[in-house]
């Protein structure tokens, strides 16, 4: 099983392929944001990769982030736990004056991934 370790919470052994937004909501107990749901709409699940950084990128994943101007950040709907990954969460519930995290993301990637590199 990967290692999820998130700063500043603790670490966490995640089941293998697990999407990390479920990973950090479900396993480590994170408020973490995802207003739309997991589907590589808004970009409130990022995280900073600390270590464990995969050089694959979801197609949607790498075009939202192009859209937003966003660098040095992933989206957590949009990764994997496949291997030990260390993250920072920076897009939470408390402080963002939200009501609630968002509609829970499905257990698969979506849209369904197409891969490429970053």
């Amino acid at each position: 099983m990967p290692k999820l370790t998130v700063e500043g919470i603790g670490e966490f052994e995640v089941p293998v392929g697990k999407r990390l937004v479920l990973a950090l909501t479900e396993d480590a107990g994170v408020d973490q944001l995802h207003a739309c749901g997991g589907n590589a709409r808004c970009t409130t699940c990022r995280v900073e990769v600390l270590a464990g950084e995969s050089d694959q990128i979801t197609v949607a994943e790498k075009n939202l982030l192009l859209a937003k101007g966003l660098t040095g950040v992933r989206l957590s709907c949009q990764m994997l736990c496949d291997h030990d990954l260390n993250v920072r969460c920076i897009s939470r519930v408390q402080g963002s004056g939200r009501p609630g995290p968002g509609n829970p993301p499905t257990p698969e990637i979506a849209p369904p991934p197409e891969w490429t590199t970053k």
